[in-house]
């Protein structure tokens, strides 16, 4: 049930930030042009996102802002044990499933870097219930058709914490495969 919602959330998430134009509107045989219906937002402040009534998803939220923060974004690899578990799954195509997989996919395109109080990564919204975090951030790509144009969209990881150990056991995201540039749609722009 708790997926399911997660998925609902991520599904409106996405039609939201963009749409078809209406019907008819496109010349015949060009398909409609999407349009950004609303500017994406970053949080003013993220520090306040990990903030709950709840002590245990104010402690997941801040689990998942500080793993992002220090591992994903600041590249250090030798610090994932304190915050995956080992039998991590992993539900993007493109790195198998494995804190040790995890560390050598992703820790090729990150090099170490100082760790900062907030992430560098447009932040829109944390958001969670029970084991279940979601980052919500916005993510610029290249227009496949016409790639000297940029847009943003909505990108949303989903990340479940071990109920035991409290580290995290499993993620989810909407990636496609990367291809043959090894790197997903965007990273040229990441922090």
């Amino acid at each position: 049930m708790r997926q399911a919602a997660v998925l609902l959330l991520i599904t409106i998430g996405a039609c939201a930030t963009r749409a078809a134009e209406p019907a008819g509107s496109a010349p015949a045989g060009k398909p409609p042009q999407a349009k950004i219906l609303a500017p994406l937002v970053p949080a003013a402040d993220q520090l306040a996102l990990l903030k709950s009534a709840d002590p245990k998803i104010a402690r997941n939220k801040k689990h998942v802002f500080d793993f992002w923060r220090i591992v994903y974004e600041g590249g250090h690899m030798e610090r994932a044990a304190e915050f995956m578990t080992p039998e991590y799954v992993q539900h993007n195509p493109n790195v198998e499933s494995g804190r040790d997989a995890f560390v050598r996919t992703i820790g090729a395109s990150r090099k170490p870097r100082p760790v900062e109080a907030t992430s560098h990564f447009p932040i829109i919204s944390l958001i969670a219930e029970g084991d279940m975090v979601v980052v919500m951030w916005a993510r610029k790509v290249r227009d496949r058709e016409k790639p000297e144009e940029t847009y943003q969209m909505t990108w949303f990881d989903v990340f479940r914490l071990d109920a035991k150990s409290g580290l995290i056991a499993e993620h989810w995201d909407s990636s496609e495969r990367w291809g043959k540039a090894g790197k997903p749609p965007g990273a040229e722009f990441f922090p």
